[in-house]
């Protein structure tokens, strides 16, 4: 990859990386430096990456650091902030783009990100198994489950319009 199509890739593809990974974690210092961190290790790896898989490169290396930032801020976490956050999510009133946020974040990483990277960025279901680590049949299943889970979650479509 030279240097023309490396920033040919940051003009297309660091918005969707960005609002990918700030759905996944609510938190836009953390999301930016993921997003840096991503199109850090592409410039590294700028020779080996081909331009045409740059954009599956990025959101595979996005996804793998916010897997990786969601484990290591897990173990920090303080009981205080649990609490916190289960009081914020009861006072979500029922109907609003709040309460499906709030579902979103009772979803696992995994499950929240097929449904992100496949309902909001419209990704196929190769492109998401080749972020992922996963095969199409297992992106599938996966998926599925994630949106029986979020449905139940938050009830009928129509108390979340």
């Amino acid at each position: 990859m030279t240097e023309r199509e490396y920033n040919k890739c940051v003009d297309e593809y660091a918005d969707g990386v960005y609002r990918f990974i700030l759905k996944n974690l609510q938190h836009e210092e953390d999301a930016r430096d993921i997003v840096q961190s991503a199109f850090e290790k592409m410039w590294i790896n700028r020779e080996k990456v081909v331009q045409a898989t740059g954009k599956s490169y990025l959101f595979t290396v996005a996804y793998h650091q916010m897997i990786d930032h969601i484990r290591k801020s897990k173990r920090v976490q303080l009981q205080d902030d649990f609490s916190q956050d289960m009081r914020e999510e009861r006072a979500v009133s029922p109907g609003s783009k709040r309460e499906l946020e709030a579902a979103l974040q009772r979803l696992t990483p995994l499950q929240k990100s097929l449904i992100l990277l496949k309902d909001y960025e419209g990704y196929s279901y190769d492109e998401i198994g080749k972020i992922t680590a996963l095969n199409a049949s297992q992106v599938k299943v996966y998926l599925h489950r994630a949106r029986i889970l979020l449905r139940d979650i938050v009830g009928r479509p129509e108390n979340i319009l």
